[in-house]
């Protein structure tokens, strides 16, 4: 095995360990987060049983109570008005995507643990996953610089002779509006369609703050009473989220690079962009070295002696 397939399939162990990863992480806060939003569930029924039932007379502090649990409910994701027995925040899929957005700091803050090994687990969960999480990022973006980056921007200076600032300017400037349409455009387009309540500029501002990893929360897909495939939805929401995360860490590589050409790095004395090194390997793992070659050893036979000098 070359070292670019022994290379490749260690970033693609790194994806699957990293998937296992998120599984386990949903499953123990399935685990322990389904019984006590249960619990809180039915408190929040008993209670408007009890204020229904009492509609003539209904007790200052019977409703004092009812507003102090409503709110406390809410801080936990669990609302009265829209609370039903299928839209659970800690089924396997909306797990699964707590996990997610807790380990790519994106963050919602939509739903919070409601158990205190929940908060603790969510501790040793972060503290081993953030970054684990940014090392599959780092190892996904190195293993696309050279063949989405260097080797474009090596080629359009061979074909057009182009200037090494003016190559790697078009490339980055490309790039970015693919990403933008691909990650933002095309994204937004699909959740203003399948949330009736998001406009377009809502769906890009979602996106948006999704993928820099803001994650406000005032926007959260999959969060609608009777949605359609709503595990599906979520878990194609979670890819979504982990390959744009992949796209915007290209794009700051790739705005590194540029920085690197146009001098900008060494003008503010950053470190610079290490990708030559990366290319070299890689040409280096493909066949043997031209230098290499010109410096073997010469063979007893063709050994230089003075009568072979010219005079």
């Amino acid at each position: 095995m070359s070292a670019s397939s022994r290379s490749c399939a260690v970033v693609l162990l790194l994806v699957c360990v990293y998937v296992v990863y998120l599984l386990i992480g949903a499953l123990v806060f399935w685990a322990l987060e389904k019984p006590r939003e249960e619990k809180v569930r039915a408190e929040l029924n008993l209670l408007k049983h009890q204020l229904l039932s009492n509609m003539s007379c209904i007790d200052l502090s019977t409703l004092e109570h009812l507003l102090e649990t409503l709110m406390k409910a809410n801080k936990y994701g669990v609302s009265l008005v829209k609370n039903n027995s299928e839209n659970s925040n800690w089924d396997l899929a909306s797990a699964l995507f707590f996990s997610n957005t807790l380990v790519t700091t994106i963050g919602y803050g939509h739903t919070t643990p409601l158990s205190d090994e929940g908060k603790a687990f969510s501790i040793v969960y972060g503290v081993i996953g953030v970054p684990f999480t940014m090392l599959v990022l780092t190892a996904c973006v190195q293993r696309l610089m050279v063949p989405l980056n260097l080797r474009p921007v090596t080629s359009w200076r061979r074909r057009f002779g182009w200037h090494p600032r003016t190559a790697s300017t078009m490339h980055f400037v490309l790039l970015l509006l693919l990403v933008i349409v691909m990650f933002f455009v095309v994204p937004a387009v699909v959740f203003s369609i399948i949330e009736d309540s998001w406009s377009f500029l809502e769906a890009f501002y979602f996106c948006f703050i999704s993928l820099c990893t803001i994650g406000l929360g005032d926007f959260v897909p999959g969060e609608q009473d009777n949605q359609k495939l709503r595990p599906l939805y979520k878990i194609s929401v979670m890819v979504y989220l982990f390959l744009g995360l992949i796209a915007m860490y290209f794009v700051l590589r790739s705005f590194h690079k540029l920085a690197d050409v146009h001098g900008w790095t060494a003008f503010f004395h950053l470190p610079s962009c290490d990708d030559e090194g990366e290319i070299r390997n890689e040409d280096a793992s493909e066949g043997p070295n031209e230098c290499e070659t010109d410096t073997k050893p010469l063979e007893p036979s063709a050994g230089v002696s003075y009568n072979s000098i010219s005079k």
